[in-house]
């Protein structure tokens, strides 16, 4: 933006050198004096006048440039929108997932410490069995 800026002001700049010059050149016209430099002033006035083409020309290419460029940039931007939702969408199913895995790990934890109090339970039942049988044994042959 401060390229197009300086290019502006270059360009009003060499308007007004242009237009001071074609004053200068009308006056040294009317006047028609023999020993006027007629062709400094034509001459100064054309490369002015070349200097402000070729600096418009220059404005319009970095002002394309600047609008490719621009393009360019809300293409990428959309694609960032793309890439965020993409995001958001894998955010909320990885939380989701989350939530299951957490379920899960709770149920497995209730059922392990079910299956601890279970094994408990036999080893204490086969013990009282053990002992039943020991004095069932121990009965018989008294």
């Amino acid at each position: 933006m401060a390229l197009l800026q300086y290019q502006r002001e270059n360009i009003h700049y060499l308007s007004e050198e242009v237009l001071r010059l074609q004053e200068c050149l009308s006056k040294y016209q009317r006047t028609d004096v023999g020993n006027t430099p007629q062709v400094d002033l034509v001459h100064l006035l054309a490369s002015r006048d070349q200097e402000l083409r070729a600096l418009s020309a220059e404005m319009n290419q970095v002002h394309s440039e600047l609008q490719l460029a621009r393009g360019l940039i809300d293409e990428k931007d959309s694609e960032i929108q793309r890439i965020r939702l993409s995001n958001s969408q894998y955010v909320e199913e990885n939380d989701r997932l989350r939530a299951i895995l957490g379920e899960w790990s709770s149920r497995a934890a209730k059922l392990e410490r079910a299956l601890e109090a279970e094994r408990l339970s036999n080893i204490e039942l086969r013990k009282n069995i053990a002992k039943f049988r020991g004095q069932l044994h121990k009965e018989q042959h008294v």
